[in-house]
Parts: structure tokens; sequence; C-alpha cells
């Protein structure tokens, strides 16, 4: 994951693009009706069952918007809520909550449904000893946000971008000519610019396995789309060589049976690519 300086300025460049698009020139329907001075308060009302996450979020959107904004808040990040739980207070003036209000919400109606969605990962593996991981399959421009929420949820982080890992899947494999020739020049790119990277290496079948611990410096070794038999023989094989991860086409219903397999562990894009938004609502006071 990348370091936090680098995780706040994601957050900050999510805020400022995103007030961008949704205010530009100005929130008329506010400055229409709204004296400047008015002052007031809202509540952050919960319409669902879940994991709340965004709560942090909240507040520095409201301190962009407007510095005078205070946040009361009642429930943090990651705790259990349901209807009708009401999560925070905020106060000051009517038209920067108003012009706060939609990011926030929709911010926090995707954090809160992945987290919700990890938890329930978390929860099936459960005294395996596997980790959950999510992946780059995030909405373009909120991944900072989606892999928050993961964390929020109790998941772990893969990489953050393309930057932060070194990931030799199947058609990297491919275009450089091989395992062995992919791991050979990248190590030798690492040396050459100076970049302490860890590397991963996806296996598409067990004689994969075999030749990649054959070579030196892997991280993780990514087993992609193997059923159990094969999962099993792979982390044997593999040994203490170094971590295993499971991919490709694992739900909620099959995830335990591998984690039982032994691997470190399974990766999901359904973490953020799959959920439908907890239902979440701001209403005057």
């Amino acid at each position: 994951m990348i370091p936090d300086a680098q995780f706040q300025h994601e957050l900050q460049l999510i805020i400022a693009n995103a007030i961008r698009e949704d205010i530009g020139p100005g929130d008329y329907s506010s400055l229409a009706c709204i004296p400047a001075s008015a002052t007031g308060s809202a509540k952050l009302l919960v319409k669902d069952n879940g994991i709340i996450a965004g709560v942090a979020f909240a507040q520095q959107v409201f301190a962009h918007v407007d510095a005078n904004l205070t946040v009361e808040v009642f429930i943090q990040d990651g705790t259990p809520v349901q209807y009708g739980d009401v999560v925070f207070h905020v106060h000051g003036s009517s038209q920067s909550i108003l012009a706060a209000e939609r990011l926030v919400l929709n911010a926090m109606q995707r954090m809160s449904a992945i987290a919700t969605k990890t938890k329930k990962y978390v929860d099936i593996l459960a005294g395996t000893g596997t980790g959950i991981l999510d992946t780059r399959k995030t909405t373009p421009g909120i991944r900072a946000l989606e892999k928050w929420a993961v964390k929020i949820g109790g998941g772990e982080n893969h990489r953050f971008a393309l930057y932060d890992m070194v990931m030799l899947k199947d058609n990297h494999i491919d275009f450089a000519g091989g395992i062995t020739p992919a791991i050979t020049k990248t190590h030798e790119f690492l040396k050459a610019n100076n970049l302490d990277l860890k590397i991963i290496v996806e296996a598409r079948d067990l004689d994969e396995v075999s030749e990649i611990i054959a070579n030196s410096g892997v991280h993780r070794i990514l087993l992609d789309n193997f059923d159990y038999a094969q999962t099993r023989e792979a982390v044997a094989l593999i040994g203490d060589y170094c971590q295993t991860e499971s991919s490709g086409g694992i739900n909620e219903d099959t995830m335990r049976q591998y984690a039982e397999c032994g691997v470190n562990y399974i990766s999901s894009g359904a973490l953020t690519h799959s959920i439908y938004n907890m239902d979440l609502s701001l209403k005057a006071l």
C-alpha cells in the first residue's frame, strides 16, 4: 500500500475534484433561497444494516468545504449499524452543509457497502489463517476510498496501483517470453532503477509453479483458477518458498474451501466491483 502521506494526497484530490464536479461555479439552489448567514444542523441517518464506513472521510469533506463546520460523531468507522442509527451531527452554515451533502453521502454509501461485504468475507474465513485481499478492480478516480473501506471492513489491501508492487501476470509472462525471462528481467529492471518492490508472479498450472520456485526473489505466487486439489498440491510444493494467493472465480460459497487448502491470501475483485450502496441520508435537524 502507498505511504500515508500519498494516501492523504489521493483523498484531497478526490475531494477537490468531486467538489469541482458537483458545485462548479456555485450551488445555485442553496444560494437562491438560503441566506449566507443562516446556520443549521443535520444528521447522518442509517436506513440499512451493515458496517458504517467513511465517517473520517466525511469529516475531511466538511472541513474542505467550510473549516467552521463542526461534526459530532456518535458511531465510528467499522461499527455495525442498523436502520435508524444516527452516525453524526454536523453543525454550521446551512449553505456549506448542503454543498458537502452529496459527496459525503455518495462516498459513505459506497464505502459502507464495501466494508459490509468485506466483513462478511472476513467472517467466512475466520479461523483459517487466510486473509482477504482487494484488487485494482475499483471505480476510476476513487480507488483510495474503496481500498480504505476494505481496511475498515477488516480486509487487507493488495497493491494500490501499478507502481507500488510488481505483479507478473499471464500477459506479462507471455510478452516477456516466459516465466523465467520475466522474473530475470524484472530483477534487472528493479536493480537498474534502484527500486525496492515486492514481486508477485501468477501461475496458471503446477508446471508454472515449479518454474517460479526455481527462481529467486519472488514474494508471492498467485494461483489463478486452480481447483481445490491443485491448490493443495501447489501449497505443498511452494512450502516456505514464498506467500501464496488464490484468485479467479472464487466467491463466498467457495472461499473457505480454498482457505482450508492452506493459502495465505484470497483476492477478490467483488469486494469493490460488485456491491450495492448502503442506504444513508443527511437530514436537517
